[in-house]
């Protein structure tokens, strides 16, 4: 008879392999920002998250309910208001209130928003024409939540610049801290579709388009969408986006070798994590800036909350020295946010806006002038 033995067995000091973001099973990553696994685990499954899609829902992430609760509450009072008074507010000059115009090109869909710096002091010009009783009360509300937005970006920002391994983990973060960060507000009020206003024919083509999204049995659906927000990326560093309980948000990853729009399940207590065009241009294309866009089909109004972290306005957008080697060169001529945001508001929202600052490597000249930059 085999005797077990009496020796105790020697603990194995290699960690396990480090198991990528959990999914939902539709293709949605998941990152649980208590960090059960360690700091070092969680800096990893974010780098991941954002180098595999440029998107990932962050769950337990530590901001209170009170601040999204006071927000949202501030901004149905505000869609709730006869149409002139909430003119008031506009039109956008790209900020202030809009309806269906989004930007300067032609663009459309069916919403109304509010776009606000994230300034205090824009916040409280603005909010004169907002909340005409008592304006303090809507820029306290805005304030609190932006403050928390902006602890929220810089935490996971960090968390990437640890899983990036960057020699400044606050690389990133020192951006949107500036005293001058150039950082967005953005409030979506999506009516129901069952009460929108009939357009004429010409306009329904404009809002309708085909589209596949991924359900959660795994089929692809084709199918005419009124279009709430169209195809585009950040311009940004970073976004979080939060809504209320009505879907709408759809994301395009790679699904088996090729693009799909997937469906995002509404989740009012978890922030949506978007890779904008400059994280992908300082980091040398290592995470990437994910395409999304909403579909406005619900018969639910729809409200959601986006914080657009930005850097200041003469920031020099440049690939940090750890992201460019020999076999990874530059990618991105260098510039500043300024001059991309101009270039920004000249094209329509649908345009890959960062592949015009690319370098062709096969240009010699840009190569050399990439480099010494």
């Amino acid at each position: 008879m085999v005797m077990p033995s009496t020796t105790p067995a020697v603990r194995q000091e290699t960690p396990p392999p480090l198991p990528p973001p959990s999914h939902d099973g539709i293709g949605i990553p998941t990152v649980d920002l208590s960090a059960p696994g360690g700091r070092g685990a969680l800096s990893r499954q974010v780098a991941s998250a954002c180098a595999e899609h440029g998107f990932f829902r962050a769950v337990n992430h530590g901001v209170p309910p009170g601040p999204a609760a006071r927000l949202d509450a501030a901004a149905r009072t505000f869609f709730a208001l006869p149409p002139h008074d909430k003119q008031r507010a506009g039109p956008p000059n790209p900020l202030g209130y809009g309806c269906r115009t989004i930007g300067f090109n032609g663009d459309a869909g069916e919403l109304e928003y509010l776009l606000l710096h994230a300034n205090p002091a824009a916040v409280a010009h603005r909010a004169r024409s907002i909340d005409t009783d008592d304006p303090s009360r809507f820029s306290n509300v805005v304030n609190e939540y932006v403050g928390a937005m902006r602890q929220l970006a810089c935490e996971i920002l960090d968390l990437l610049g640890e899983g990036l391994g960057l020699k400044d983990p606050r690389s990133f973060s020192k951006l949107i801290t500036d005293t001058d960060s150039d950082s967005l507000l953005r409030i979506n009020h999506y009516p129901p579709a069952c009460t929108i206003q009939k357009l004429d024919h010409e306009n329904q083509c404009k809002m309708k388009s085909s589209f596949r999204i991924k359900t959660g049995n795994g089929v692809n659906q084709s199918a005419g969408a009124r279009i709430g927000f169209g195809e585009h990326s950040d311009p940004q560093i970073l976004s979080l986006l939060r809504s209320n309980d009505v879907d709408g948000l759809q994301v395009l990853l790679n699904c088996d070798g090729r693009e799909v729009w997937v469906q995002v399940p509404a989740d009012p207590s978890a922030f949506f994590v978007n890779v904008g065009d400059l994280l992908q241009a300082l980091t040398n294309g290592k995470v990437i800036s994910v395409r999304h866009r909403v579909i406005a089909s619900s018969c639910r109004a729809r409200l959601s909350t986006i914080y657009f972290a930005a850097p200041p306005l003469h920031a020099r957008i440049l690939a940090l020295p750890e992201t460019v080697t020999a076999n990874s060169p530059r990618q991105y001529r260098p510039f500043t946010w300024a001059e991309y945001k101009k270039t920004m508001y000249s094209l329509r929202l649908s345009h890959s806006r960062l592949n015009l600052f690319h370098i062709d490597h096969d240009d010699h000249s840009n190569v050399g002038k990439g480099e010494q930059e």
